[in-house]
């Protein structure tokens, strides 16, 4: 049985300022789901987790989709040396348009 390595998981401070501009109501759904996709493989290609062709304002390498519609978006990158996973943003989508910390991001 192949042991799959467990990665820790690191919030930038500035994702709880994307957290304010949304509903507290899904806080615990993008916890879990964040805790849930990325503790392990986060470098796992899926349906719902992406490497990004593009990148938005900021450097970022990984996009993981989640919520009603897959409207939320969490960028992150991986540090493989150190098996961790650093969440940069957490954003919402609405339409063409992506929305972090309540301010539209051009992507």
């Amino acid at each position: 049985m192949v042991r799959r390595s467990k990665f820790l998981l690191i919030y930038a401070p500035v994702t709880k300022l994307h957290l304010k501009a949304i509903e507290r109501k899904y806080y615990s759904l993008i916890r879990t789901t964040i805790e849930e996709e990325l503790r392990f493989d986060p470098d796992v290609e899926t349906k719902n987790r992406k490497p990004l062709k593009r990148h938005v304002t900021f450097e970022v390498e990984w996009e993981l989709r989640l919520g009603p519609n897959n409207r939320f978006r969490v960028f992150y990158d991986i540090d493989m040396d150190f098996h961790r996973a650093h969440i940069l943003a957490i954003g919402v989508k609405e339409n063409d348009h992506l929305f972090i910390g309540g301010k539209e991001v051009k992507v």
